[in-house]
């Protein structure tokens, strides 16, 4: 069972905002980085961003991202936020948080993954 729960996800209009969040238990934050990955049919979980386990590096790894995603990180509620800005329909994806001990874009150095998110962005 996963020790990572996520919420926000939801449907939006393009141009919306959605904020996602992924909670851990206490104290995990402080030791394993956390990244949000993304997922669509048929194809491979993609990085889209992460922040290390002091909190003080934050990472972007999709080009169509930048500008419009911002992580932050709540230590006293151990949730990391993926503020999500201008959605497009390519943001539509099932979106994913994961521990890793340190941030990376390859899902494989994640060893904990939380259920998912839907995120569907339609007019």
């Amino acid at each position: 069972q996963s020790q990572l729960v996520e919420s926000g996800g939801g449907l939006v209009q393009p141009g919306g905002s959605l904020t996602l969040s992924c909670t851990a238990p206490p104290f995990t934050l402080d030791y394993y980085a956390l990244g949000w990955f993304r997922q669509t049919p048929g194809r491979e979980r993609e990085g889209v961003s992460c922040i290390s386990s002091t909190g003080e590096s934050t990472y972007y790894y999709l080009e169509s991202v930048k500008g419009r995603f911002t992580i932050s990180r709540d230590s006293g509620k151990n949730t990391v936020y993926l503020q999500m800005n201008n959605l497009t329909p390519e943001d539509t994806a099932i979106y994913y948080c994961g521990l890793s001990r340190v941030c990376s874009d390859y899902q494989h150095d994640y060893s904990d993954w939380g259920q998912g998110t839907q995120v569907t962005v339609s007019s």
